[in-house]
């Protein structure tokens, strides 16, 4: 008979993501992943694969996370305004999760040598994309946003700079600066 698990999946899952999150893939070692996440070795092995098969698990797992925080940016928002919460929400990052975006992170630590991660990369990059492309398109028709612009290009200058902002919440403190950045990026969807 087979015996049943005793963690929960999904909240070991999470201690797995946060962990790759903070420190990276190669920086986290097997057993920083065992102690962190409070199981035993074979018990991750026979629930998640390899400890690759656990990062790619625990990146789809945070694209699930932020699909919700989209999602919520949404609810009751202008374009603008959900541009806007998206872009407090990386900058204003606490003790409840990492700096920075484990995507972002993964991409320059892994995509140029690992396949795996550099599609799940682009497939995020471009969900991203599509996502602002779509809320400027809704700005446009209400008139929120000059309807004369191409929406892709400035959904693509906006996530060249909310990227940008991923890297810099990870190396600076200064959350007035990024505001900045932040505030100049918005600006762009104003300007006639």
């Amino acid at each position: 008979m087979a015996r049943s698990k005793e963690f929960d999946e999904q909240d070991v899952l999470q201690k797995a993501m946060r962990l790759f999150w903070e420190q990276g893939y190669e920086k986290t070692s097997l057993q920083d992943l065992v102690t962190h996440m409070g199981i035993h070795r074979r018990s991750l092995y026979d629930t998640f694969g390899d400890k690759h098969s656990l990062f790619v698990k625990a990146v789809e797992q945070y694209r699930k996370t932020t699909a919700a925080v989209k999602a919520e940016a949404k609810r009751g928002r202008t374009a603008k305004e959900a541009i806007r919460y998206m872009i407090d929400y990386l900058i204003e990052a606490g003790d409840d999760r990492p700096l920075g975006c484990l995507v972002v992170n993964s991409a320059t630590e892994l995509a140029l040598r690992d396949p795996e991660v550099y599609e799940i990369a682009n497939q995020s990059f471009k969900s991203e994309a599509q996502y602002l492309t779509d809320l400027i398109r809704t700005g446009q028709q209400a008139g929120e946003i000059p309807g004369d612009k191409d929406a892709s290009l400035l959904a693509e200058s906006l996530q060249t700079t909310i990227i940008g902002l991923r890297v810099l919440a990870r190396t600076t403190t200064d959350k007035k600066k990024l505001h900045r950045i932040a505030d100049a990026a918005i600006a762009l969807l104003n300007a006639p």
